[in-house]
């Protein structure tokens, strides 16, 4: 390889150096961000499983049309074959490692029992997106996620959407992909069910929840308490309660995709970094390399030539 090459490769890989160290630098500050903003909304999904726990003993939940049961995709019983609503949380833009493509991975093996044309697509994110719409699948509804902030109005909108869906027999189990975040370098695929909405999904929710410092406590056991008297009537309270926790629930799984995708981009972005200075470096003693010889087959040939003509 010629000094010329070498030296253009050198001044390409320090440029992208520079590009991924500011890369790297954007994504730690939006990384603390957003990750402050998790942390900050754990509280309201651990809310949201006492409030369940508290009133699963209240025959007015049981019956609440959004915790009705679900009939399994592989039961040859001659059930009517069932209707799913798939929420996929992805990013619009890239350079975060196997992020993406692990939810929608996950998201894909969990749909498979299913048919495809009785699956509906509610995408959070160009990437799921794109994917399920080549696949054929029916996308109900996209949001680009390129914002920061994560709109809580959005989430209420969707949990609307889905529950009146789910209501009407639309569907038949809603279930949500998204980046559990676990900790800055470990994002984990992650499917819930959001709808039938019931105390062991919301249980599971918050269990999978990692502290922010320290070790994982225990989970807390959250017992069934004898029913309540509600007033002025238990199912007016319960048809504005249980939609809110389902709205809570989609909210918190959004905020822990966002933490996932800035710590994602932050760790993929200072692996770029380091690996081309690595490369910057090797370069360079390469081109040190190559032109210490050339210096060296000069000088042998200058010595060479004043042997001869003292001849």
């Amino acid at each position: 390889m010629a000094l010329k090459d070498i030296k253009a490769k050198i001044g390409a890989t320090n440029r992208t150096h520079k590009v991924t160290r500011a890369m790297e630098a954007v994504s730690a500050v939006k990384m603390r961000k957003t990750q402050a903003t998790a942390f900050a909304g754990r509280p309201y999904a651990r809310a949201a499983l006492q409030i369940l726990a508290r009133l699963s003993g209240s025959p007015d939940l049981a019956r609440h049309p959004l915790m009705k049961g679900f009939v399994n995709p592989s039961s040859d019983e001659g059930f009517t074959k069932p209707k799913l609503a798939l929420v996929v949380i992805t990013s619009d833009k890239g350079l975060a490692g196997a992020l993406n493509s692990s939810v929608i991975k996950a998201a894909s093996d969990a749909v498979v029992g299913f048919t495809k044309s009785h699956i509906t697509v509610y995408a959070y994110g160009k990437k799921g997106h794109e994917f399920f719409a080549r696949r054929g699948y029916t996308i109900a509804k996209y949001w680009e996620n390129k914002k920061d902030e994560v709109e809580h109005s959005v989430m209420e909108e969707l949990a609307l959407e889905l529950g009146k869906g789910f209501i009407q027999g639309d569907y038949d189990q809603v279930l949500v992909a998204y980046s559990n975040f676990k900790s800055t370098f470990e994002q984990a695929p992650t499917i819930r069910t959001l709808l039938p909405l019931s105390v062991e999904n919301v249980r599971q929710l918050v269990e999978d929840i990692v502290p922010e410092k320290g070790f994982k406590a225990a989970p807390r056991t959250h017992e069934a308490t004898p029913a309540y008297t509600i007033e002025p009537e238990g199912a007016d309270v319960l048809g504005a309660l249980v939609p809110r926790l389902v709205a809570i629930s989609l909210y918190h799984m959004l905020l822990e995709a966002k933490a996932s995708e800035h710590s994602a981009r932050m760790v993929a972005m200072k692996n770029a970094s380091d690996k081309s200075k690595e490369v910057a470096h090797d370069l360079t003693r390469l081109f040190n390399k190559i032109r210490q010889a050339a210096i060296t087959r000069e000088v042998s040939e200058i010595v060479g030539g004043r042997e001869a003509l003292s001849t």
